[in-house]
């Protein structure tokens, strides 16, 4: 590192303080059905409710400290930013991100949601503050994504069409949706991709979101935690794969995808893979496509990655440019605290044209409206 601020936009972060909104935003009986955390006194588990259902998950440590009365005190990333607008922006600032798009963090787990009058409202509702409280009042640096009710699809058209009269540029739809729905490569959703295009939506996917109720623990035992990790990486390929194997965006060359904290260098390889599949099968595809699947992969689908060395390589090597850079703030899987560490490390070395594309000019290309950072001003 030379000492001067590399500055970056980020294709993923989180929101935080979110029981305290849906408190101030949503009817009481409404709120109390949310998702919340309930942590262990000790910080080592908390257990998620969910509308009656609940999981118990193990809390990752980042550091401990000790109060006046000499008892340990978890410290979590995941608590910063949740006091107010100003200290998250400060955040950013420090940690030189211009810009960040916003997905949920608790609210990831709203697909366990079963009451569509429900999800309607906390839909129409949720939307409406994070226009007017996220996107507007951080000038525009903050990028929401909004909620979509999925349980009834007429209701999912109108609330994109919503969110945009609104001014958000993006929803969030799961990797794995609610019980009972079609999966995404089903023309049941053809009208929600008309919506997102006709308005110009960013239709995003964050890794992770694959519902269920046992939550994310699917193994256990020798190598639980790696396994479950890199599990949570293959929602969001299987999203590009079935949108694309579909013929969804075909049929709708402008709706762009961001699939988010999967990585990038997954993208060439799996278009390979399905470019093999459209050759050597394709008396059995249905739909037959305008292009191979690849070349619809690398034009409408948008990936983020926080620390993986090969990342960049997907640009430079394997021409796929659609990528971009992502700190996962708050989460302790993130860059929070060596955020510049990483992006010297990343981009230092590489020529000024792909670093500018990954670090700025592919999310100024998703979110046109976003101002520059301070050093390209």
């Amino acid at each position: 590192m030379d000492g001067q601020k590399l500055w970056a936009n980020s294709g993923d972060s989180h929101a935080t303080g979110e029981t305290q909104r849906w408190n101030e935003i949503l009817p009481k009986d409404i709120a109390e059905r949310m998702p919340r955390s309930v942590k262990d006194p000790d910080g080592e588990y908390e257990t998620v409710y969910v509308d009656g259902k609940s999981f118990r998950r193990k809390l990752p440590k980042l550091a401990t400290k000790t109060d006046a009365s000499g008892k340990t005190i978890i410290d979590l990333v995941s608590e910063r930013g949740a006091a107010s607008l100003e200290e998250r922006l400060r955040d950013l600032d420090q940690e030189g991100v211009w810009a960040e798009v916003v997905y949920a963090s608790l609210g990831l787990w709203e697909s366990m949601l079963r009451d569509p009058e429900m999800v309607k409202t906390v839909a129409r509702l949720q939307n409406e503050w994070l226009a007017s409280e996220v996107a507007a009042k951080s000038g525009h640096r903050l990028v929401p994504t909004g909620s979509v009710p999925l349980l009834d699809i007429d209701d999912a058209v109108a609330e994109v069409q919503h969110a945009a009269d609104v001014g958000l540029k993006l929803v969030s739809v799961p990797t794995g949706l609610p019980e009972g729905l079609p999966d995404l490569n089903q023309d049941h959703w053809e009208p929600l991709w008309s919506a997102c295009e006709e308005t110009g939506m960013v239709l995003g996917f964050h890794i992770g979101s694959d519902g269920g109720d046992e939550g994310p623990v699917r193994f256990r035992g020798p190598g639980g935690a790696i396994l479950n990790y890199v599990e949570t990486t293959y929602g969001g390929q299987r999203v590009a794969t079935k949108l694309i194997s579909s013929g969804a965006l075909d049929r709708h060359p402008d709706l762009k995808v961001l699939v988010s904290e999967g990585g990038a260098t997954w993208v060439p390889f799996l278009g390979d893979r399905m470019n093999e599949a459209y050759r050597q099968h394709g008396m059995f595809v249905r739909p037959a496509l305008s292009q191979l699947p690849k070349e619809i992969l690398y034009r409408q689908v948008y990936t983020t990655f926080q620390h993986d060395e090969s990342a960049p390589a997907a640009m430079w090597a394997m021409g796929y440019r659609n990528l971009m850079w992502g700190s996962d703030y708050p989460h302790i899987e993130g860059t929070f605290g060596h955020t510049q560490k990483t992006l010297h490390e990343l981009f230092d070395d590489l020529d000024p044209e792909v670093s500018h594309r990954i670090r700025i000019g592919t999310f100024e290309e998703l979110f046109p409206h976003v101002s520059e950072p301070p050093e390209q001003a």
